[in-house]
Parts: C-alpha cells; sequence; structure tokens
C-alpha cells in the first residue's frame, strides 16, 4: 500500500503555502464551502502522478496570482518498504515543469508513475456518458495510465506524429505545392505502430475491466457493460497487429488530400469511444437517469480500484470530489464500506460535513476556509 503521508503546496492555486502532515493511510474528509479550496488540494495530489491533473490545466493556470515564487507540490510517501519523497513544479529558469524523487531531477514526468497511481473523479465528469466521445477516451486512457504507465508515452507519441502530420498536409496546400512525401511517409509509419499499439492495449484493458465490473456484481452501484467503437480497436478482433499496421498505413496514405482540408486523420485510436451500459437494463449509459449515470460511474472506478489493487498489489490513490452530495443515505454508507474493503488511502471533499457523519471518528477529517485547512480531529482505524 503506498499513501501520502504529508503534503506540501507553495504558490499553488489558492495556497501560496500549506503543509498537512501525518495524514491518515485511509479515509480523508475535506469539508468547507465552495470556493474554499478543497478541490485545488485534490488538483495537488493530482500532479503526484503524471499528465496535467485533475482539472487539465496549464502551468500558468496553476499559479497563485499573489506569489512571486513558482508553483510547487511536494509529498512523503510511504509504500511499506520506506518514506520516498517526490514533488513537481515548475523550474522558474527552465520555464517548464519539472519533477524530483529524492532529491533528485527526474528526465520526465513518467518517473512518478513507478510510486504512486491516482484516479479521480469531479463534479464536471457526472456529464460523461452525454459529452464527446474525446472526454469518453481522455477517461478511458487515464484509467489505462494508472494501470500501465506506458501508455501515456503511447497516446503521447501518436498525438505528436498526428500533428506533425497536419502541419505538413496543411502548409503543403496553403502554398499549393506537394508535401514531403517520405517525411509523411515515415510519420504515417509512426501513427500505424503507435495506433495499433495504443488500440491493443485498449482491448486488453477493457476485458480485465470488464472481469472487474462482473465480479463486483449488482449492487448499490450497477454494473457496468464495456465495449469500445473504433476503427483500429475493431479490426485488431479479426486480423493481426501486423495487418492492422499495413491498413492504417495504406488509409492514411489515402486520405491524405482530405485531411489536408479537414484536419487530423479521417479514423485512428483518436477517433474512439467507450460505451458504457446498464447491464441490468441493457440500457446505455447516456439514456440513464443522472443518478443512475453518477452510480455506473462510481462503480467502473472502484471496480478498476479493485482491478490495479489485484493485479499491482497497491491500491490507486483516490480523490473524489463532491461525490456524496449527489448519493442517498444508502448509498453513501455502501461507498464508505466499499472504501474500508479497498484498504487504501481516499480523499472525499463536501460542503456538508454531515455527509460523512457515517465516519466521524473513524476518518481524518479537515475543514478547510480562507486558504487555511485545519484538522478537526484525531485519526482511528477506518
Amino acid at each position: 500500500m503506498a499513501f501520502v503521508s504529508s503534503l506540501s503546496l507553495q504558490a499553488f492555486r489558492s495556497y501560496e503555502q500549506l503543509s498537512l502532515r501525518n495524514l491518515s493511510a485511509n479515509l480523508i474528509i475535506l469539508h468547507g464551502a465552495n470556493g474554499a479550496g478543497k478541490t485545488n488540494v485534490l488538483e495537488a495530489l493530482s500532479f503526484l502522478v503524471p499528465g496535467r491533473g485533475l482539472r487539465g490545466a496549464m502551468n500558468s493556470d496553476i499559479q497563485s496570482r499573489s506569489a512571486t515564487h513558482p508553483w510547487a507540490v511536494a509529498a512523503q510517501l510511504e509504500n511499506g518498504y520506506g518514506g520516498i519523497a517526490i514533488g513537481t513544479g515548475m523550474d522558474a529558469i527552465a520555464d517548464k515543469r519539472v519533477v524530483r524523487v529524492q532529491g533528485e531531477t527526474m528526465k520526465s514526468q513518467a518517473a512518478l508513475a513507478e510510486y504512486l497511481s491516482c484516479v479521480w473523479l469531479t463534479p464536471q465528469m457526472d456529464r460523461l456518458f452525454l459529452d464527446s466521445s474525446r472526454e469518453r477516451r481522455k477517461f478511458f486512457d487515464r484509467l489505462i495510465f494508472a494501470f500501465d504507465p506506458g501508455h501515456a508515452g503511447r497516446v503521447v507519441r501518436y498525438e505528436n506524429a498526428l500533428l506533425q502530420r497536419s502541419k505538413i498536409l496543411r502548409d503543403a496546400q496553403q502554398k499549393n505545392r506537394s508535401p514531403d512525401t517520405a517525411w509523411l511517409d515515415g510519420l504515417e509509419a509512426q501513427l500505424a505502430e503507435a495506433g495499433v499499439a495504443i488500440a491493443a492495449v485498449r482491448q486488453s484493458f477493457i476485458a480485465k475491466l470488464q472481469a472487474a465490473c462482473e465480479k463486483a456484481g449488482e449492487s448499490v452501484f450497477p454494473m457496468a457493460r464495456l465495449s469500445l467503437r473504433g476503427t483500429v480497436e475493431e479490426l485488431l478482433l479479426q486480423v493481426s497487429a501486423i495487418e492492422v499496421e499495413d491498413m492504417m498505413r495504406y488509409q492514411l496514405l489515402q486520405s491524405r488530400s482530405q485531411d489536408a482540408i479537414t484536419g487530423g486523420a479521417a479514423s485512428g485510436p483518436h477517433k474512439s469511444d467507450l460505451l458504457v451500459q446498464y447491464a441490468a437494463k441493457t440500457m446505455p449509459a447516456g439514456q440513464c437517469s443522472t443518478g443512475e449515470q453518477k452510480a455506473l460511474l462510481i462503480g467502473i472506478v472502484l471496480a478498476h480500484a479493485r482491478l490495479i489493487a489485484a493485479e499491482r498489489d497497491v491500491v490507486p490513490l483516490l480523490l473524489l470530489d463532491e461525490v456524496a452530495a449527489h448519493l442517498d443515505e444508502g448509498r453513501r454508507a455502501a461507498l464508505y464500506g466499499i472504501l474500508k474493503d479497498l484498504g487504501g488511502q481516499v480523499w472525499l471533499t463536501g460542503t456538508d460535513a454531515g455527509l460523512f457523519d457515517a465516519v466521524r471518528g473513524k476518518a481524518q477529517f479537515m475543514e478547510v476556509a480562507g486558504g487555511v485547512v485545519a484538522v478537526k480531529n484525531q485519526v482511528y482505524a477506518f
């Protein structure tokens, strides 16, 4: 089990300075009024894994407006083998985000994935099943990142190659000349290789996640039926990966003229979608009630946490922003029981401390107000 035992923020959004020590290894409750800074703490924690955090923010958005020094997040992790100091923040000289482990600067953010995995739910995700396929694809890929850190590198390589190809095609069209075909051939080969790898990992992971959903079964959080809709993913179910790469390269070659006009590429894993169905009702999630959609989403995240715990022998850090407010008393009690059984560190936020009365005395309560986080009680075993 890995958990954050201490957390320090500097010039991070509403916090010029914040230091939290002796943090519970289990349940931590942050409560306070809207705008008090609860979600900012969760966002800081989400920067302890690779990526742009739970808000997908730019570095300039994170920086405290009143601070003159660059933003930073530092934490002490406990993992059963001793403490590990990790941190990330802006390097004012290099003007980029840096990552440090035990005081040593790492080559990339990917180093963080060796020490911690993290999954979150935010109120903005409540519309996941109604939003665009891009949002569902990002959500699903993020679940894979926590399970397979190498997936992030595949996605970045694919997206970079796609951007380069689009620029070459667009520039050639604007200047009314033929593009550099040798360069395009190389980029399209890279797109095919990375694209098939991405699709293959998605197919493998969704099977594991579906099995985890089925193992949990029907409860107050309904079981989801998961599938992927995407040309590359579907082809991989029929022919070999080498054949799919050849098909993808041919498709990219044939669509150059059209892609020069529309941008991107007509097909590929960047067009794929995660399909979710309420299994017991055989109903697409997008047609379910708001409460059912929320329960489905929570069920998927809990199944994902169980999957990581079973496969990697470590429970991911769970960041649940304003989750309890939208659950009835029965579902809240069930959620707290499941979180207890998971045995990992969970951070929950809420405007009403009363939503967490069922775990009072069994969790670490902190009140957030005016940029100050105050511990309200001692921690007991959860």
